[in-house]
């Protein structure tokens, strides 16, 4: 069994979609910084299948096959480098930049996968990961958990699953190529194949000046934990976490665990659909007074996220967006709720917003005598954020009417290496809970209003229309505002288990 390992990170062992990092680019001369951050992509796709049942020792044997394929973290620092290089050299000579051809490939199991692979005689050590994300919905509060048939979920996502390819790259084109090759290695569409398909996901990033941003038009993926060992810069308000948080084995994973376990992550991967037409009619039914409907609607999204559309934290600017607060990577996640009477009031960001349920900051951090007297540690529940777009944008006739007529949304991953403190708590203690973040007497915060979901773990059984969230006005902060849908809807997801290039070779493969 493996106990935290004070060894370096070797970039070599670990997936390349699991660990972020922020870096300046040595030797640039205008200042540019990237990110590490996963596997590059404009274009993803998650392929989960089912391993035969009879050609399991068929499966693991060309599975070796496939590990020369496998995306490291370290070939994912040079890919990231050569974009940067290109970026600044295209900057320097005021061209357009050139997409490098570029692709990645990982591979996870869940805990089905394990045991039909023979890999479970010692337990990994997380109980939410050998439950399984469809047994865990009714913790998670999705609705309909709680019913015979399970949770409103696509039928793919309630059947078996065993694993999960994801392909990253510079298009679809490149993307399907990758993905021919594993499909290839696996024999798949063949009578011999070894893995068969229970579905194919397909995610993009969206066009134009929306790339970066989520469809309901945020700037997504802004706060990121930094990983010691890993991260040597982070920015100013970014929390640098033991490498043990994301990967087994390390310093701060404080499970025992197999020694095969070392370096990998486990993901909480949900399909997310989301209601855009709708949100958008929502918020401008119920904007804010006293400016005009566009103006207070705006507003009012803020409110419920805790960032405007541009990045900018409403901490720092609660009345009006500032897109260059929200571009700059010094500034847009240098705050922590402890303005003078940001703990008693929400002027300037409620308490439920979306961005401060899932990540507290100095509401837990902070001692605020008499009503907080201690610093509550936040390390432990961080996650890594991975995610991609998928579905087309809203058509005109969407918007006019109000209506979702096309699905789109966030295919979302998270890597940590606990999701009973990660994902699963967050969601479930923090998001879904009215009463957090805690010592807000007499107000209560009311629930995450973009993932905050009642179910049966809550103990309400009435539909989602009854979520509430105090605060959105800033006008009116003990009044409630009636959240009348649930605009993010999960329609399938998965715990799998993301191994390290050394447990694939000596664990996983057979020769």
């Amino acid at each position: 069994m493996s106990s935290p390992s004070p060894t370096p990170l070797d970039l070599d062992n670990v997936q390349g979609d699991i660990l972020w990092d922020h870096v300046v680019l040595p030797g640039n001369t205008l200042g540019l910084t990237f990110d590490r951050a996963g596997l590059p992509k404009k274009s993803q796709t998650y392929y989960f299948f089912t391993i035969d049942e009879h050609r399991v020792q068929g499966f693991r044997t060309q599975l070796a096959h496939l590990i020369p394929l496998i995306t490291t973290t370290a070939q994912v620092v040079g890919d990231q480098a050569n974009i940067a290089a290109a970026k600044e050299t295209a900057a320097e000579e005021k061209v357009a930049p050139p997409l490098l051809k570029l692709s990645g490939v990982n591979i996870a199991f869940t805990q089905e996968g394990l045991v039909q692979l023979g890999i479970n005689n010692e337990k990994i050590g997380d109980t939410a990961f050998e439950k399984g994300m469809l047994a865990d919905a009714v913790t998670l509060g999705d609705l309909g958990a709680a019913s015979p048939s399970g949770p409103d979920w696509i039928p793919a996502f309630k059947q078996h699953i065993h694993g999960m390819v994801l392909v990253s790259g510079d298009s679809h084109k490149t993307v399907a190529e990758q993905l021919a090759k594993v499909k290839d290695v696996f024999c798949v569409g063949s009578h011999d194949a070894v893995i068969h398909e229970v579905i194919q996901i397909v995610g993009h990033v969206r066009p134009g000046k929306e790339k970066g941003h989520e469809h309901f038009g945020f700037l997504d993926g802004i706060s990121q934990p930094a990983v010691q060992g890993f991260d040597t810069n982070p920015n100013p308000g970014q929390e640098t976490v033991p490498a043990g948080i994301i990967l087994l084995g390390r310093e701060g994973d404080t499970v025992t665990r197999p020694s095969w376990a070392l370096d990998g992550s486990f993901i909480s991967f949900r399909y997310l659909f989301q209601l855009v037409p709708e949100f958008n009619e929502f918020t401008k039914a119920n904007a804010i007074p006293g400016l005009p409907v566009e103006q207070g609607s705006e507003l009012l999204r803020s409110r419920l996220v805790g960032r405007w559309k541009s990045g900018a934290p409403v901490d720092l600017a609660p009345t009006t967006d500032d897109p260059s607060l929200g571009a700059d990577p010094l500034r847009n996640n240098n705050f922590s709720y402890n303005f003078p009477d940001d703990q008693k009031t929400q002027d300037r960001c409620p308490f439920a917003a979306h961005i401060r349920k899932t990540n507290p900051r100095g509401d837990l951090e902070d001692p605020h005598p008499p009503t907080s007297p201690q610093s509550i540690p936040t390390t432990i529940h961080r996650i890594i954020r991975r995610g991609i777009q998928f579905g087309p944008e809203v058509s005109a006739d969407e918007a006019a009417s109000g209506t979702t007529t096309r699905g789109r949304g966030l295919l979302f991953a998270a890597y940590q290496s606990n999701i009973g403190n990660g994902f699963e708590f967050l969601q479930q203690s923090w998001a879904n809970n009215p009463a957090f973040p805690p010592f807000k007497a007499p107000i209560t915060p009311g629930w995450d209003p973009i993932i905050g979901q009642i179910g049966p773990e809550t103990g309400v059984t009435v539909e989602p229309t009854a979520r509430v969230m105090s605060g959105t006005n800033p006008n009116s902060q003990s009044a409630n505002l009636n959240l009348t849908a649930q605009w993010v809807v999960p329609k399938g997801g998965a715990y799998l288990f993301a191994p390290s290039i050394a447990a694939l070779k000596e664990t996983f493969a057979l020769a």
